[in-house]
């Protein structure tokens, strides 16, 4: 991913909000890999993967135009509730811009937290081994 004007400050800093943008990008692009979307999982179980706790560090500043990684994986996997971890890098992964985790809650679409569907758990789990 590359940053984009838009999302810097007056500094040309990038925007500290960003950061949870972009691990959303790398939690969806990580369930992607792993062979399911939200989307299709959302549509075949009206199940909701909800964040309930987001937490960031940041490290090094990002700046307009500079290149970088989302390294994404799951850092707890329970029928209810997920931890992912995040890693905002350089290209050539020498430098650690920002370090991040979020918590989440499957919920049905009452907001009602539920078990996770079992496909999409165990493509998760199949992921993480």
């Amino acid at each position: 991913m590359r940053v984009r004007y838009a999302e810097t400050d007056q500094m040309g800093v990038a925007y500290y909000s960003n950061y949870l943008v972009w691990f959303e990008v790398g939690r969806t692009e990580y369930c992607r890999s792993c062979g399911f979307t939200y989307a299709e999982m959302e549509r075949e179980t009206e199940s909701f993967i909800v964040v309930a706790e987001a937490r960031c560090r940041y490290r090094t500043p990002l700046r307009y135009d500079m290149g970088f990684v989302v390294r994404t994986r799951i850092l707890e996997l329970r029928r209810r509730t997920m931890k992912f971890g995040y890693e905002i890098l350089s290209e050539d992964g020498g430098t650690v811009y920002a370090v991040g985790e979020t918590r989440h809650v499957v919920t049905g679409a009452d907001g009602r937290p539920k078990s996770g569907p079992e496909k999409y758990l165990r493509l998760l789990q199949k992921s993480n081994e």
